[in-house]
């Protein structure tokens, strides 16, 4: 096991060319905020019949389409939301949220157009961060950009078997595994919790020095407000979150 230095420099070198998207992000202004995971589309024109606010579970054939990934299409009908259908994955399910006043056909309809719209924004969110040798790389940049490349990992993988965790390090053989979860996350998030993984490579436990490493990453607080609220909504309060 590679020990961890006594001290790490408080400024690193110059990321190198990182494989998905903008430069290591902590370098420009973060001037966006968290979209919608598949936005919220306004409603035009009335309604005219009033049903009462209810869930109702969609699967394939006649009863509707089934989410990104085959999962199940969970319709959550809501007599405050008037003009807008939004549309998000939790916990192995899809979820769309439409006005109470919805026609059984314009949920049809309004289901089937959110979920395609989910599923080309996932579709897109992977092919941006990559597979394994991206996500390698983007650690190692993060490494060099934060921690002057002492954190160094052997190994960095997408897994699928994460369902608790968003991520997940061994110091003892230098490994890292990120849940695939957060392919449909910001890129910003996706960093935080490599960079949360990174430093465990430079000290093992959740001690002071452990979070005071973690917070030379710009984004690390409000990267770690977007997962805790993913799990609050998900699993409750008291879920892990990364390890």
């Amino acid at each position: 096991m590679r020990q961890a230095p006594d001290r790490v420099p408080a400024r690193g070198r110059a990321a190198r060319p990182v494989p998905y998207g903008a430069p290591v992000p902590g370098s420009t202004p973060d001037a966006t905020a968290s979209p919608e995971p598949a936005g919220e589309i306004p409603v035009g024109g009335g309604v005219r019949h009033a049903l009462p606010a209810a869930r109702s579970g969609r699967g394939s054939g006649p009863d509707g389409p089934l989410g990104p990934g085959g999962d199940v299409v969970e319709v959550r009908r809501s007599a405050r939301r008037r003009r807008t259908v939004t549309a998000y994955r939790e916990q192995g399910r899809t979820v769309v949220l439409i006005p109470a006043a919805f026609s059984p056909a314009e949920e049809r309809r309004w289901v089937a157009q959110m979920v395609a719209k989910l599923q080309t924004r996932e579709e897109r969110r992977r092919k941006s961060l990559g597979g394994d040798e991206d996500l390698m790389a983007r650690a190692r940049a993060l490494s060099e950009a934060h921690f002057d490349g002492l954190a160094e990992p052997a190994d960095v993988k997408w897994v699928d078997n994460q369902h608790r965790r968003w991520g997940s390090c061994t110091p003892a053989d230098r490994t890292i595994r990120l849940s695939s979860r957060l392919r449909s996350m910001p890129e910003y998030v996706v960093d935080y919790v490599l960079v949360h993984e990174l430093v465990h490579l430079l000290e093992p436990g959740h001690n002071d020095r452990f979070w005071t490493l973690v917070a030379r990453y710009p984004r690390a607080e409000r990267a770690r407000g977007f997962l805790e609220g993913v799990e609050q909504a998900t699993a409750g309060p008291g879920a892990d979150l990364v390890d």
